[in-house]
């Protein structure tokens, strides 16, 4: 069973920074993809980043490209999204995401990630 437990959270000033960290259990078998989502309120979710776990292939949606990075720790199971020059817009709910599926056109679509964690909240004020 694939478990995804985030941590990282917080309140920060707009420019400034958070890491968010996802504790993955479970998933060693998959080659699909992993990644973070965020949703506001009375906001559609939308995708932040993910990762092509078969060749580490990292993809960014434009909002976050050169502010938010990805990265993966393979030996603490752990995946991180390091978060700089946040803007009050960042402002949401952040889940970590996984997928058995390894279609790249598709890697943005929240529907086609069935594991899912609990989330934590990032609020950025300005």
């Amino acid at each position: 069973q694939v478990q995804l437990v985030e941590s990282g959270g917080g309140s920060v000033q707009a420019g400034g920074s958070l890491r968010l960290s996802c504790v993955v259990s479970g998933y060693t078998y998959y080659r699909g993809y992993m990644g973070w989502f965020r949703q506001a309120p009375g906001k559609a979710r939308e995708a932040v980043a993910v990762i092509y776990i078969r060749n580490g292939n990292i993809d960014y949606v434009d909002s976050v490209k050169g502010r938010f990075t990805l990265s993966q720790d393979s030996a603490k199971n752990t995946m991180y999204l390091q978060m700089n020059s946040l803007k009050p817009e960042d402002t949401a709910m952040y889940y970590c995401v996984a997928r058995k599926l390894s279609d790249w056109d598709s890697r943005f679509a929240g529907a086609t990630y069935e594991f899912w964690g609990q989330g934590t909240q990032v609020t950025v004020s300005s």
